[in-house]
């Protein structure tokens, strides 16, 4: 899809956000800001992009499709798809899985590329948005007030003192001055054994698709070994080694070139990056603390196998978002910051449970732990139905908002628990809706209802008789815009489902609507004949219901508890060729600052 215009803030001169750390997550955090037309500015401590080796390589579809809405296509484009994964063990292979894609999303399950290739295709799109980064600039402090941040930063010329009306901090595991500066505990594992990673360049036919995963083989005994393609004929080579692990020794006595002749033979190679790393489990005790948010490493470090670290930190930059946008514009109170703490925090417990037992199967800690790793590797190789057993680490998912404060649970929709491996849950409140492709009525062709779904809360919308379809369409609108000056759109589902996809899925009844949030999670799903019900959704979704948590330091809070803006209406427009709401664009927007003692949302 073209890639979407940036939007100019509605109000230029207001304090601007301020995204600390220029990695990967705060690059799409302020895309997402700017895109939302909220002034942001962003701040790094190195002297300038150190575009160096494949780091995070493995992105996940949910992910690829932010950065397509911001107008990275790119990264899918250039990123190498692979569709098989295949487990060895001492040098016979288990079992071979090929990737399933039951959904109609265009974009694929995962793409490999190195992680300096998409940090350079975001910083062109942070370029072409007019988005200010400042290198240069460690942060060395924080603190927040009744109207504020204030962050300060040593540059070369001496300390400066930025000003902002919230700070996203996505400065990494090293990040410790702001979870210092807001209270926040640091605590978890750390593993004895290390990782050693090359990056070669090498020809090697029937690989370029392919995952490989080897427990304990002949070359690396006892340990494990893992190899990924990525684009221009690059592998990437995990292999887990001693604690006492030397890689200058390794590479100096050429036992480095044997590892790898162990692996591809006599075939020509080069070496493009090489480093030692050890893994980590650890968690935050909380992600936000009044106008100081939390986000990726600086929040949650965990094992890289499945992909869950740098695609669970772009999902909190797009739950931060549109949040803090939200809020900026009084579309919502600022108690809807605080279930950014309880949706995130949820999602990276659950990536250090899972990461946790592959870690706890692939580095056992006692003899309890290897004997059963043995007795599941032994017993694969001959009973297929031990297979499920063998983990070598389940792939990022997005997270499901099921038990968030912001989900109206719908009883004949239940949540059915963490799906098995390679599998999305049905879809129901809290979990993010399917992409699918759509057309709009008079629209300009197909487009991914993804793209649409973040421009504001969507209501899709189960088809009714003819006699009464503009009619039933015009009432849930209205009661959606009776409850929220946010933008709103209403669409029939027959209307804009080409394809067919987007029903199978749902299966809507005839009348039924389903309320989706701005990051593509389900809110809702309920009879667009309780408009009353209705209204009371969209309020939750927005953050109406929420309290803050015992004790937090809610300092952007009214002294009344409401939402702060300047208490005009909110004009909204109708198009009636899509059934939609927008505002007009102008103030109260994402750009402005946030006034105060006008009443809540309606």
């Amino acid at each position: 899809m073209r890639p979407p215009a940036p939007r100019s803030p509605s109000e230029p001169a207001a304090d601007p956000v301020l995204v600390l750390g220029a990695g990967p997550v705060g690059q799409t955090a302020a895309l997402l800001l700017a895109r939302r037309g909220v002034p942001v500015l962003v701040v790094d401590g190195r002297p300038a992009r150190d575009a160096v080796g494949s780091k995070a390589i493995c992105q996940q579809r949910d992910v690829l499709d932010v950065w397509d809405w911001l107008g990275g296509g790119t990264i899918v484009r250039e990123g190498l798809t692979w569709d098989t994964a295949r487990t060895f063990y001492r040098g016979q292979e288990l079992f071979s899985v090929r990737l399933p894609d039951p959904g109609a999303s265009p974009l694929p399950p995962f793409v490999n590329i190195s992680q300096s290739r998409t940090e350079q295709v975001l910083d062109e799109l942070l370029d072409r948005a007019g988005v200010r980064v400042r290198w240069d600039h460690r942060v060395s402090g924080l603190t927040q007030d009744d109207e504020g941040v204030t962050v300060t930063c040593d540059t070369p010329e001496g300390p400066v003192d930025l000003r902002g009306t919230h700070a996203l901090s996505c400065l990494g595991a090293h990040g410790g001055v702001v979870r210092e500066a807001i209270g926040a505990s640091f605590e978890g594992t750390s593993f004895d054994d290390r990782f050693l990673i090359c990056d070669i360049r090498a020809e090697l036919p029937g690989w370029e698709r392919e995952r490989r995963f080897y427990f304990d083989p002949e070359w690396n005994p006892g340990r494990q070994v893992l190899i990924h393609p990525c684009p221009g004929s690059v592998f990437r080579i995990d292999w887990q080694v001693p604690p006492d692990f030397d890689l200058d020794t390794e590479r100096s006595s050429g036992r480095l070139d044997a590892r790898i002749r162990q692996i591809i033979g006599d075939t020509p190679y080069e070496i493009v990056w090489h480093s030692v790393y050890r893994f980590h489990t650890r968690t935050t005790d909380r992600m936000r603390a009044g106008r100081v948010l939390l986000a990726g490493d600086n929040a949650h470090l965990v094992a890289p196998f499945g992909a869950r670290g740098l695609n669970s930190g772009v999902q909190d930059a797009e739950n931060a978002a549109w949040k803090l946008a939200y809020v900026r514009a009084g579309w919502a109170p600022p108690e809807l910051l605080e279930t950014y703490e309880t949706e995130r925090h949820a999602a990276a417990l659950e990536n250090a449970d899972v990461t946790s037992a592959t870690m706890r199967f692939l580095v056992p800690h006692d003899e309890a732990e290897r004997e059963r790793r043995v007795s599941v590797l032994d017993r694969a190789l001959t009973d297929d139905g031990v297979h499920a057993q063998v983990d070598s680490g389940r792939l990022a998912e997005p997270f499901w908002y099921t038990d968030s404060a912001l989900t109206t649970p719908c009883p004949e929709r239940p949540f059915g628990g963490r799906p098995p491996r390679g599998r999305a849950p049905a879809p129901c409140p809290g979990v993010m809706l399917p992409d699918a492709p759509v057309t709009l009525p008079g629209g300009p062709g197909p487009t991914r209802i993804r793209a649409l779904l973040r421009e504001g809360l969507t209501l899709l919308v189960g088809a009714v008789p003819a006699a009464d379809r503009a009619g039933f369409l015009a009432r849930v609108r209205g009661a959606a815009q009776d409850a929220t000056h946010a933008p709103v759109t209403a669409l029939y589902l027959d209307d804009i489902d080409t394809t067919g996809a987007l029903a199978a899925a749902l299966a809507p009844e005839p009348g039924q609507v389903w309320l989706v949030r701005p990051d593509a999670h389900v809110a809702a799903v309920l009879a667009g004949t309780d408009t009353e019900a209705l209204r009371r959704a969209v309020r939750t979704a927005l953050g109406a219901a929420v309290r803050p948590a015992a004790g937090s330091a809610d300092r952007d809070e009214a002294a009344d508890g409401t939402a702060r803006t300047d208490g005009t209406e909110g004009a909204a427009s109708t198009d009636g060729a899509h059934g939609s709401a927008r505002t007009d664009g102008t103030p109260p927007g994402p750009g402005a600052a946030p006034a105060t003692h006008a009443p809540s949302p309606r």
